[in-house]
């Protein structure tokens, strides 16, 4: 990353199957307390798989204004936006007054885009025949609609762009808008991940893949990150959404930053047959990104989805990276509780590591009881830890074979 500017991250929104808001969020990470239950977006009672990570409560009338025709947004267009006002309005700017004094780029990842809407077109077809579709399917369903439908109610005529790498496209979308920061190209950016997919089509397509838990009679135990009895991960929607500035022009508004984004890297696996190893490469160049030794990373927050050999191999390139040192480092994921979101799951490790440094505590791997061979680390089991939090390092893996890590700072000064 070029770092001739610093970028802060001064607002976080987010929505999350533990809680709507960061406050929820984080206090439900802390107690352990799983956002995982039955489905109930869709009758899924035919379903190998019938637990998922869904937003509670959600009625996109109390986030989005009429004016903006909710509900024409596909689900992770509105858990987007909602998310974008509510980190603006934590970085104490006014959605409706905004005055911004430079281009503001918007970056959004998804992963699974609009399913529900490519569902339900799919249905009119079959039911009315080809030329009845809905008028705004085709907008609905872009991949495109959530940066849009942001940029177009703040009024910005920057970049608007939408990220789509699997599970690290909301961590990709988040260092893409750092390093616009970094490089001078904007004062302040919006960027963040979104994925709404529980649906027939995506649930399906998961329980084909065989990655996803059938453990229907515990749903808040179902995903059990590096635990010795883990079997497979549990899908979940969300979205969290940040506002990233320059240091200098978020100081001079007296705006309070979470944290600075110091290193980013993105590699995938060089080699097939060990899933995962592309981390390797990612940390090492993310920590040398960030100009940070092995002994500055205080805390690791890891993919760890919950997955029996996935868990086991981000547990391995750990140790290969940092050596005996692995077994000194804090390491927890926060999937027992959230699910997967996919796309919105690395944006949820950097609200995860900036709560984390704001109250110098980590919370604990939820449901996390006993390790095996292949995950012997600190994964602070049970109860909340307090520590030193001033450097902390993420991993996301996705499918396909992509691997990101970034570095974040407490800010200090």
């Amino acid at each position: 990353m070029n770092r001739q500017q610093r970028a802060v991250i001064t607002g976080i929104g987010i929505l999350a199957p533990n809680g709507i808001g960061l406050a929820e969020f984080w206090q439900s990470l802390l107690e352990c307390r799983s956002g995982i239950g039955p489905v109930t977006l869709f009758d899924a009672s035919g379903f190998k798989s019938r637990v998922a990570g869904e937003i509670k409560g959600f009625d996109p009338r109390d986030y989005i204004e009429a004016e903006q025709k909710p509900k024409r947004m596909a689900r992770h267009t509105q858990l987007a936006y909602a998310a974008a006002m509510m980190a603006l309005r934590d970085a104490r700017l006014d959605p409706d007054d905004l005055n911004l004094a430079s281009p503001t780029p918007v970056i959004i990842g998804v992963s699974t885009s609009a399913i529900e809407v490519i569902e339900s077109v799919f249905r009119s077809l079959e039911k009315s025949g080809p030329n009845r579709a809905p008028v705004t399917s085709l907008s609905s369903s872009s991949p495109q609609a959530a940066a849009n439908t942001i940029a177009d109610r703040i009024g910005s005529f920057a970049h608007a762009a939408t990220v789509s790498s699997a599970c690290p496209s909301g961590l990709d979308a988040v260092a893409s808008a750092a390093d616009m920061i970094n490089k001078g190209e904007a004062e302040i950016a919006i960027a963040g991940g979104a994925d709404a997919p529980i649906t027939p089509l995506a649930m399906s397509s998961f329980i084909a893949s065989g990655i996803v838990s059938d453990s229907n009679g515990e749903p808040d135990k179902a995903s059990r990150p590096f635990d010795r009895n883990r079997q497979n991960g549990v899908l979940a929607e969300g979205a969290c959404v940040f506002v990233i500035e320059n240091a200098e022009t978020a100081a001079a508004r007296g705006a309070t930053a979470y944290l600075e984004i110091t290193g980013y890297a993105r590699r995938r696996d060089p080699d097939s047959a060990q899933p995962g190893c592309g981390l390797v490469d990612s940390m090492t160049l993310a920590m040398a990104n960030a100009c940070n030794s092995l002994e500055d990373i205080d805390y690791i927050c890891a993919y760890g989805p919950s997955d029996r050999f996935l868990d086991a191999a981000e547990v391995r390139f750990i140790k290969e990276v940092f050596g005996q040192r692995a077994y000194n480092i804090p390491v927890t994921s926060i999937k027992g509780v959230t699910g997967n979101p996919l796309a919105a799951g690395g944006p949820f490790q950097v609200a995860t590591c900036a709560m984390s440094m704001r109250d110098q505590l980590i919370a604990p791997t939820a449901n996390f009881e006993s390790g095996d061979d292949d995950c012997d680390l600190d994964f602070v089991p049970t109860y909340p830890r307090k520590t030193k939090v001033d450097c902390a390092l993420i991993n996301v893996r996705g499918l396909g074979g992509g691997a990101s890590s970034m570095v974040v700072q407490r800010c200090l000064e």
